[in-house]
């Protein structure tokens, strides 16, 4: 089974990515969302604010979907054998709407954030009308997988976790590494 994940060019090779991606502008304008930026989520507006974009259903393999408690927002987590998919949709902008959109993102993951909470990086999703790239955020802090409050969404569908809609404190796991200490945001993709 190959994986998903890309390296630095937008071509459609299946190797992984070993470097951290600028999180500055591209030619690649398309973000897979899997959480609370969907259509009906808790933070479908601020995909919005970017300006113009088309959505389709996409899914995207070798990840893990998890509800994050305490925190209250999805996470995805790279695994090359997962045997499910995770369902989500392709936001693809207008090249004059991207630049604009990719703040708003970017700032809603805590990217930005030392440590970073979610990393953005290039992947394959399968979508009606075959392989899109796309990049998608995944969690960067994988050492909350073995904390407690880490639920896998086995379905791969955010729409299947009851309490997503709930206002949950929205703060990170922290761990004794972190710098800074106290919690920040961080709302899941």
């Amino acid at each position: 089974m190959s994986s998903p994940f890309q390296s630095g060019a937008p071509s459609m090779d299946d190797s992984l990515s070993s470097e951290p991606l600028s999180s500055g502008p591209s030619e690649l304008t398309s973000v897979f969302v899997y959480g609370t930026l969907m259509p009906g989520e808790r933070w479908e507006s601020v995909a919005r604010q970017g300006g113009e974009y088309q959505a389709q259903m996409a899914q995207l393999g070798g990840v893990v979907l998890a509800d994050l408690r305490p925190e209250g927002y999805p996470a995805l987590f790279e695994e090359p054998q997962a045997s499910s998919v995770v369902h989500g949709w392709l936001y693809t902008y207008t090249a004059a709407s991207w630049p604009r959109a990719l703040p708003f993102l970017d700032d809603l993951e805590g990217l930005h954030l030392s440590p970073p909470l979610y990393q953005r990086v290039r992947v394959s999703v399968q979508t009606a009308d075959g392989l899109a790239p796309a990049w998608v955020y995944l969690y960067a802090r994988p050492g909350r997988r073995q904390a407690p409050g880490f639920v896998p969404v086995v379905s791969g569908r955010w729409a299947d976790v009851p309490e997503r809609h709930l206002e949950g404190p929205r703060q990170t796991w922290e761990t004794p590494e972190d710098e800074g200490g106290g919690p920040t945001s961080g709302l899941g993709a």
